[in-house]
């Protein structure tokens, strides 16, 4: 990588981090993706980055075809035309190498939500923790990932001041930096009262409301770490993330007949036609329900 690649790539950091406010986990994507453009061959041919062309962008993503899925391609390509719209923009470049480039055509992957019966096992089954804090956190954790659909980066985002004991709702600031309100369940306010009793002291209001082994912020590595420690303590078998718990969260407030519209407000989702893909979940449960269950879907 050239010198002036990673200045490049350093102004282009501070613009993410600092103008459009992107997670850590984001920013951490969109750099080093860049930084295995900046790498590849069809970049070093070119003379850098600022160099390429519109034909060494598409033979360095089409280096990918059949070795992952269009999913992960299409977060590839919207980096890349990220970092060359910021440096068409600075000056740096006359003409976005990306633009007009097609991504691949999105998989449709519908989500699957653990069942209401599992999700209960995981909050509410005995811990073999040894460490009672860790313990109670790890069930207010889930509690409110559960009880409130909220996305894991906002979950680690939270601290204390923004859980608000009277009103039991938490605020949180989410995708492009929007802030909502989002309500907190009965079982989860106890949960979470419980986990702060045992941190109560002077100054916590500012705290991250939840802390690791360390006494710091957990991480939404750290969430799923501790996911997967629980999955296998509750024996379930199946594989979950902390988005599977915002899925079945929707999915379980659709099959009880909640408001679409109201779920997208919980969920902060800004257009209806991402929340309307759980109606396609709970479509494809109730007819497997049906086929397993009605004496005339059986083909006997």
């Amino acid at each position: 990588m050239t010198a002036r690649d990673q200045r490049a790539i350093g102004e282009f950091r501070a613009y993410l981090s600092g103008e459009r406010g992107f997670s850590p986990h984001t920013l951490r994507a969109y750099l080093s993706e860049l930084e295995r453009l900046a790498r590849s061959e069809d970049c070093r041919r070119a003379g850098g980055l600022d160099r390429l062309e519109p034909l060494g962008v598409r033979s360095y993503l089409a280096s990918f075809h059949g070795r992952h899925r269009p999913s992960t391609r299409n977060r590839r390509l919207a980096a890349l035309r990220a970092f060359f719209r910021f440096r068409v923009r600075a000056g740096a470049m006359r003409h976005d190498p990306t633009d007009g480039l097609p991504g691949p055509k999105p998989e449709r992957r519908l989500p699957a939500p653990l069942s209401a019966e599992a999700c209960e096992r995981l909050i509410e089954a005995p811990s073999t923790r040894r460490n009672a804090r860790l313990e109670s956190r790890d069930r207010a954790l889930f509690d409110l990932l559960y009880g409130t659909g909220l996305r894991v980066g906002e979950v680690v985002g939270l601290n204390v001041r923004d859980f608000d004991l009277e009103r039991r709702e938490v605020r949180v600031r989410g995708k492009g930096d929007k802030e909502r309100v989002v309500p907190v369940p009965a079982q989860g306010y106890a949960s979470l009262v419980e986990y702060l009793e045992l941190r109560k002291r002077p100054g916590i209001l500012g705290e991250p409301l939840f802390l690791n082994a360390r006494a710091s912020r957990l991480s939404d590595r750290g969430v799923r770490e501790v996911l997967r420690r629980r999955l296998r303590e509750v024996g379930i078998a199946r594989h979950a993330t902390p988005h599977t718990l915002r899925h079945s969260y929707a999915t379980h407030l659709l099959d009880a007949d909640v408001d679409l519209r109201a779920i997208q407000e919980l969920l902060g989702h800004e257009r209806l036609s991402t929340t309307q893909r759980y109606t396609h979940v709970s479509a494809e449960r109730l007819a497997r329900v049906y086929r397993q269950a009605h004496p005339r879907a059986r083909g006997e």
